[in-house]
């Protein structure tokens, strides 16, 4: 939205008028549609400021903006007046693209719902009569596919709702239709099953497959992800190699993250944190390592055998 006052003779006479409420009152008892001033409380009609105007067209349009109260809620009457004599043929489409800005605005203000606003447009220029539709839907192709899709609500593909097996059946979208739906899940290896079937049926190439598996390791939400991992490559004898190399990355960032996080939530639980990921990738000697940060660290044995499951003598064995 630009604030920047007059810059032209058009731009000066046009808001010396409209902006004074008495005038600009009678402008729109005058020119407003009935049925429209039937929704607006005139006496209500308050001026806004700023304009939506961009900088490079400010020689050629001027705007006026009123805010007032309309039989069901907030309202505006945004109006645009022409100064070059040749018409714009994309005027119906600048009204919304505008009309749109005021509703960001008012948005943007606090208000939860979306005003009602009015463009519209004051011509004075050389072809007469207008020679445009005012209608930004009348601009397409197709105006009757345009008055369809705008008119109703978008399409929408809520997959929450689809049910798991009717996803199976999308083909080259099962893949991706079926981790978005469950990402959000503290347990993943239900999926393991449904998983494994897909990608045997070639659901995804390389770089999808790689795509999908790190995805699922930096967005899911689940403790036991490497066990998850684990199962669908044992599933996958083609793909093993590929899964592993991922579970490895997961361990190993696990134990990282672990020990980072030890320094924020105290040492004891980051380590243990880090050694959870550990086991369940079935390392013992990712808890040899723990136990060995802990012992540096002068955690005393008894913690140390209680957090790790280790032994006295697995310790000493270590350090031989």
């Amino acid at each position: 939205m630009n604030t920047d006052t007059s810059t032209t003779p058009h731009d000066a006479i046009f808001k010396t008028f409209l902006n004074h409420p008495a005038t600009a009152r009678d402008f729109l008892q005058l020119h407003l549609p009935d049925s429209l001033q039937k929704l607006c409380d005139l006496k209500t009609l308050q001026l806004e400021s700023g304009s939506f105007i961009e900088d490079d067209l400010r020689a050629y349009y001027s705007d006026v903006l009123w805010s007032l109260k309309t039989r069901e809620g907030d309202g505006y009457i945004y109006t645009i007046i022409e100064h070059q004599s040749t018409a714009d043929a994309h005027m119906a489409f600048r009204l919304m693209r505008y009309a749109i800005a005021v509703m960001h605005r008012h948005l943007a203000a606090g208000h939860k719902k979306l005003p009602l606003v009015i463009p519209m447009l004051f011509y004075h220029g050389s072809a007469s009569p207008y020679p445009y539709s005012l209608c930004w839907l009348d601009e397409f192709d197709d105006p009757e596919s345009a008055r369809q899709l705008y008119s109703t609500a978008f399409p929408l593909i809520d997959i929450t709702v689809v049910p798991d097996d009717e996803i199976m059946q999308h083909r080259r979208m099962a893949l991706l239709e079926l981790i978005q739906k469950h990402i959000r899940k503290r347990d993943l290896m239900g999926l393991v099953e449904k998983l494994a079937i897909l990608l045997v049926k070639g659901h995804a190439n390389d770089n999808q497959l790689k795509a999908l598996f790190n995805y699922l390791m930096q967005a899911g939400n689940t403790a036991h992800f490497g066990e998850f991992l684990h199962e669908v490559a044992e599933r996958l004898p083609q793909h093993k190699e590929k899964l592993m190399t991922i579970a490895e990355r997961l361990r190993q960032e696990g134990h990282l993250n672990g020990l980072q996080e030890g320094h924020r939530k105290g040492l004891k639980e980051g380590l243990q944190e880090g050694l959870q990921t550990g086991l369940q990738q079935g390392k013992r000697e990712e808890a040899l390592r723990i136990a060995s940060t802990m012992q540096a660290d002068g955690i005393d044995p008894l913690t140390i055998f209680r957090i790790t499951g280790l032994t006295a003598e697995d310790l000493a064995t270590r350090s031989h």
